[in-house]
């Protein structure tokens, strides 16, 4: 049996945690624009809320109203997102929170 695809729509909460985020301009070291995100992440983001919401953990145990979902982006190494079910059966997603600084290899030179 398929699970059920549910609505899903940002709340304002969730565009000012991105707001706090990212800028209209890309970053000096690549950051993504705000529209680089809405644009390429978002879309993906909803999809997995959207078809993948009882799969996702609890952000609050014994809560399964509240959801988080946590991944790796195209353009930001990870980011989580926690959305809420509301009586309406719809999905809203609150907050944002991106790691917007790509991990780097260890150095040759200091390897035992």
């Amino acid at each position: 049996m398929t699970p059920p695809r549910r609505h899903v729509r940002p709340l304002p909460e969730f565009f000012r945690s991105l707001d706090e985020q990212l800028t209209d301009e890309r970053g000096p070291q690549g950051e993504p624009s705000r529209y680089d995100f809405l644009s390429l992440e978002l879309p993906e983001i909803i999809e997995a809320f959207a078809t993948g919401w009882d799969d996702l953990p609890q952000q609050i145990p014994g809560r399964p109203d509240y959801r988080i979902l946590i991944g790796t982006g195209r353009l930001v190494p990870a980011y989580s997102v926690e959305a809420q079910f509301t009586r309406t059966g719809t999905i809203e997603m609150v907050r944002v929170r991106l790691e917007l600084t790509w991990p780097t290899a260890p150095d040759d030179d200091t390897a035992d």
